[in-house]
C-alpha cells in the first residue's frame, strides 16, 4: 500500500477552468431571488458523457456520499456484514433508534463497545429525533453522530483483519489505505487530495466524474461481490442508510435498480441498473438544491418515475404557505 497523497495548499476547484454554472433557481412570488450554482455529470453504461453542466473534471471531497465505496474496502478486508446493518455502514443515519441499536450491534459482535467509537459527538440529524434527544436532556455522543455506522464498520474490520484500532483514523492506517484504493479502482480516478471530513476520518478527493462512475460500477456489480452485497444492502433497506424521512431513501424506494447516497456540502451521486451513473455537487454546499437538481437531472436522463416529479421541485414557503418553488434550469 502507498501513502495517501498529501493534501495541497488551500485551492478551488475554479482553478483548473470555468468550474460551476447555474443549476437551480428559487423563484418567491414570481421574483428570482437567489440562484444555485453547481457541476452536473451523468455517463452512459460506456463511459461516454450523457449529460454535464459545469466542470466534472475538477476534483471535490465527495463527503458522505462515497461511503458505499468505502463499505466496499471493509468488505474486502474482513468485515461481515449483509443486509440492514451493512446498509448502515455506508450510511449517513438519522438517529432514529433502530439506528443507534444497529450501530450497537455491529460494535458487539466484533467485542467493542460505543467507547470505541472516535467519531465526532453530534445530535441525530432527523429534526424529529433530534428535538426528543434534546428534550430529554441528553448531550451529543458518538452513537447518535450521523457517521456512527460507518465508524462501528471500520472498527469492525480492524478486528477483521488485525489492525490497530486506536489509529484507525490515520490516513496512513492499512484501513484508510484500503479505502483510497477502492476508490481509486473503482472511481477510475487518483486521490487529488487529503483531508479530514467532519466526523474525523479522512475524506478524498477525486473528480466528480469518477464518483459518477464509481456509482455506476457499483450498481451493476455482480451478485454477491462486495460492490453487489452493497448495492442490494442498500437496495432492501435505504431506510437504513438515510432515515423515514430522507430524500435519498425516498428516490430509492421510488426508482427501481437505483443506487444513491447523498453527502455533506451537497454532494449526490446515483447508480443505475443499465449502467448509467449521475453525480451532482451544488457549489455553494447548500442542501435545497441538491434533491432538486439530481431528480430533473434523472428526468433529463429520460427516467419518468413519479417519485422523481415530486421530487424535481421544492415549495418556497411565505408565511407557511407556498409561494415559490426551488427548480433546476438548464436540464
Amino acid at each position: 500500500m502507498t501513502d495517501a497523497p498529501a493534501s495541497p495548499a488551500p485551492t478551488s476547484p475554479a482553478d483548473t477552468g470555468p468550474y460551476a454554472v447555474p443549476v437551480a433557481e428559487v423563484v418567491r412570488s414570481g421574483f428570482v431571488e437567489s440562484v444555485h450554482h453547481g457541476v452536473v455529470v451523468a455517463l452512459d453504461a460506456d463511459g461516454s458523457v450523457l449529460l454535464e453542466r459545469g466542470n466534472p473534471s475538477a476534483p471535490i471531497f465527495p463527503r458522505s456520499a462515497v461511503k458505499p465505496i468505502q463499505a466496499v474496502a471493509m468488505l474486502r478486508h474482513g468485515l461481515d456484514l449483509d443486509g440492514e446493518l451493512l446498509a448502515l455502514v455506508s450510511s449517513s443515519h438519522s438517529g432514529e433508534a433502530f439506528h443507534l441499536d444497529g450501530a450497537r450491534r455491529i460494535l458487539a459482535a466484533a467485542g467493542l463497545s460505543e467507547s470505541d467509537l472516535q467519531n465526532t459527538p453530534g445530535l441525530p440529524i432527523d429534526p424529529v429525533e433530534r428535538d426528543a434527544w434534546v428534550a430529554a436532556g441528553r448531550p451529543a455522543s458518538s452513537i447518535a453522530a450521523d457517521c456512527s455506522g460507518k465508524h462501528a464498520g471500520m472498527l469492525s474490520t480492524c478486528v477483521a483483519a488485525g489492525w490497530d484500532l486506536a489509529t484507525y483514523r490515520d490516513p496512513r492506517h492499512p484501513l484508510q489505505q484500503a479505502i483510497a484504493e477502492s476508490l481509486t479502482e473503482l472511481a477510475g480516478e487518483p486521490i487529488s487530495a487529503t483531508g479530514v471530513d467532519g466526523c474525523g476520518a479522512p475524506v478524498f478527493a477525486v473528480p466528480l466524474t469518477g464518483l459518477a462512475r464509481a456509482f455506476g460500477r457499483l450498481a451493476t456489480a455482480a451478485i454477491g461481490t462486495p460492490e453487489g452485497r452493497v448495492r442490494d444492502a442498500i437496495r432492501a433497506h435505504p431506510q437504513w442508510l438515510g432515515g423515514t424521512r430522507r430524500d435519498v431513501t425516498t428516490l430509492i424506494r421510488g426508482v427501481d435498480g437505483l443506487v444513491s447516497k447523498d453527502g455533506a456540502e451537497a454532494v449526490q451521486a446515483v447508480g443505475l441498473a443499465d449502467g448509467r451513473c449521475l453525480a451532482v455537487k451544488i457549489l455553494d454546499g447548500g442542501s435545497r438544491a441538491r434533491a432538486v437538481v439530481t431528480a430533473s437531472a434523472l428526468r433529463a436522463l429520460g427516467l419518468d418515475d413519479d417519485v422523481l416529479s415530486t421530487m424535481q421541485s421544492a415549495p418556497v414557503l411565505g408565511h407557511g404557505e407556498p409561494v415559490g418553488a426551488v427548480t433546476a434550469t438548464g436540464f
